[in-house]
């Protein structure tokens, strides 16, 4: 009996001192990701509580073509995605937006309508995203701007993604990595050629948005599972070099602890243009309608009534009466002043 009580207290010891240990190294994790995410945080005017008030909110992911490839000028931004996010219907909308697509720029001291991926060099994160809350007449609660050249580590310091690769492909612009067709396991600079491959896609920039899509999922699913919890300091240290939000830890905590809304229920879908000429530009003009679709959707997600657009984007297209939306050759598009 003696025996079995001093087992009892050796094992209630040795079981006390684990969960220190859990406990220590868990508020050890929290202060270093703490540390390394407030390199990042950006914060923007007027405060914005919808995360951890649990209301639903948008995120304009900014993909930008520097720190990767030689790339170090502010470049502009080469990936454009908006997430809408209801935490209490748990459902979640990625849409990718082209970054061709002829847009009014926000924020500008005269009339400036050209590719959109020209906000960011033209004003930074806050004018790209004024310009996509423009365009799909949506508010943009939060931002997050990554480089590229970020990617390729933070697949690395998460033990790489799982993809299933649509097509087999060679492509001489990222690097001549061969891909095979099938389930394959991918590292950070396998993952970045990948997500930059347009060249050999059959479906150009549109093939591209629907292969950065699968990274994206890819990475939040393995990001918010159990396995990379441990992982979690060198993933925000690997983030927070190569990237500026306007969202806070605390909002940023909120999100981990609701992982499962962003992990299992991303609905993806993208904005279709027509290709067009501006000058001697190539563009990528979306209709009335399917602007009008996507912001439907985007609205519904977050719990918004349906709106007729009216911005300039609509305006233009009213005024080029000959253009044909969907067409498979080339036409001229007109941009009006007025």
């Amino acid at each position: 009996m003696l025996r079995s009580k001093k087992a009892i207290k050796l094992f209630a010891l040795i079981l006390f001192l684990s969960i220190i240990c859990i406990f220590s190294y868990g508020t050890y994790i929290y202060i270093q990701a703490k540390e390394s995410f407030s390199q990042s945080y950006k914060p923007a005017k007027g405060s914005n509580n919808n995360i951890v008030n649990k209301k639903p909110f948008t995120i304009l992911l900014l993909g930008i073509d520097t720190g990767s490839f030689g790339r170090i000028d502010k470049g502009n931004s080469d990936t454009m995605l908006i997430v809408a996010i209801n935490p209490k219907e748990k459902k979640s909308n990625l849409v990718s937006i082209p970054r061709d697509t002829a847009a009014q720029i926000i924020g500008t001291k005269d009339f400036n309508m050209q590719k959109i991926n020209a906000a960011y060099n033209i004003g930074g994160s806050s004018m790209a995203t004024n310009t996509v809350a423009n365009l799909l007449n949506i508010p943009v609660n939060y931002y997050l701007t990554i480089n590229m050249g970020s990617l390729e580590k933070i697949v690395n310091s998460i033990g790489g993604i799982d993809i299933t690769v649509p097509f087999s492909f060679q492509d001489p612009y990222t690097g001549d990595q061969k891909f095979t067709k099938g389930k394959t396991h991918m590292n950070g600079s396998i993952s970045l050629a990948y997500v930059r491959m347009r060249h050999a896609d059959p479906e150009g920039d549109y093939g591209r948005q629907k292969r950065q899509q699968q990274v994206i999922k890819a990475i939040v699913q393995k990001a918010t599972s159990v396995e990379s919890i441990g992982k979690l300091v060198p993933l925000v240290d690997s983030i927070s070099k190569g990237m500026a939000t306007n969202i806070s830890f605390k909002d940023m905590e909120t999100l981990f602890l609701n992982s499962k809304i962003l992990s299992k229920n991303i609905a993806t879908d993208h904005l279709q243009g027509t290709n067009a000429w501006i000058g001697d530009g190539a563009y990528q003009i979306a209709s009335d309608q399917e602007l009008q679709r996507v912001s439907n959707g985007l609205r519904k997600t977050l719990g918004l009534p349906k709106e007729n657009l009216k911005n300039e984007e609509v305006y233009q297209n009213e005024q080029n009466k000959e253009f044909v939306f969907n067409a498979n050759y080339d036409q001229n598009y007109t941009i009006f002043q007025h």
